[in-house]
């Protein structure tokens, strides 16, 4: 039997890149697949290579992704894995040269579609006694970047997410990481910045390798992490340090009980 025989799986972005490589690499472990993307001819064709389903809808829509969750539980029993992967770049790095329309498409993909993605799957999966959530976010969510600092914004508000939801996913045995890659060989890189790599020699990362650390989280017990991805260099935890306490001391990540930061 193969690792994940028996089990449900949905990808968001799963019609290229990481989230096909990933739809892949959970298939061939035995997954069943369910497809999100917005490109209805490529996630059909996935679908029908993974011999799974394919479903077209906004992942910043709340209402859609219910709809989804409720038709997955009906019609396969329930969900065990979600690949929350769905996001584009803006490649613009001016501030002054981002538009509202891009802010807000933006937002909606990496940031909407995460949360509400999550939203969603965490209570099917705690009806399923646990399971798995693994967000696409990016080295730019732990660094500056200064070509898109929008896109890093939102990896960043992803990076958080996935930090701060852990310890209550954990009680209803739900595990949820973030990936974070350098560069990878995707259809969101732009030719320019094709061309910057090509000309200083630097290795894109094979989508493979992030569906295989994507794989590494699922069958881990590990909550809560943010999983380098480089060339040569697969799913290392990025070590967060504390910050100063109160007292000058460094303090841990977690605030006292029942209070929130600012």
């Amino acid at each position: 039997m193969s690792a994940l025989d028996g089990k449900v799986a949905l990808v968001t972005g799963g019609a290229s890149g990481i989230g096909l490589a990933t739809a892949r690499l959970l298939r061939s472990e035995g997954a069943r697949l369910v497809i999100v993307d917005l490109d209805e001819e490529a996630g059909r064709a996935a679908a029908a290579e993974l011999d799974g389903r394919f479903v077209r809808f906004d992942v910043a829509e709340p209402d859609r992704w219910g709809e989804a969750v409720r038709a997955i539980e009906a019609e396969l029993g329930g969900l065990d894995i979600a690949h929350l992967n769905a996001g584009v770049a803006t490649g613009t790095a001016v501030l002054r040269e981002v538009g509202e329309a891009t802010y807000r498409r933006v937002m909606r993909a990496n940031v909407d579609g995460v949360f509400f993605g999550a939203q969603a799957v965490a209570p099917a999966m705690a009806r399923r006694g646990g399971g798995a959530i693994v967000a696409t976010a990016s080295i730019a969510g732990l660094i500056a970047y200064e070509p898109d600092p929008l896109y890093a914004m939102t990896k960043h508000a992803v990076v958080g997410l996935v930090r701060s939801l852990a310890p209550q996913l954990a009680r209803e045995s739900v595990h949820i990481n973030a990936v974070c890659p350098g560069m990878v060989d995707t259809p969101l890189v732009g030719e320019e910045a094709r061309a910057l790599m090509a000309a200083a020699a630097f290795p894109f990362i094979d989508p493979a390798d992030v569906a295989r650390v994507v794989l590494e989280c699922v069958l881990g017990e590990e909550t809560g992490q943010a999983l380098v991805v480089q060339v040569g260099l697969g799913g290392v935890a990025y070590r967060f340090s504390g910050v100063p306490g109160p007292r000058g001391e460094r303090a841990g990540s977690k605030p006292p009980a029942g209070l929130a930061g600012s």
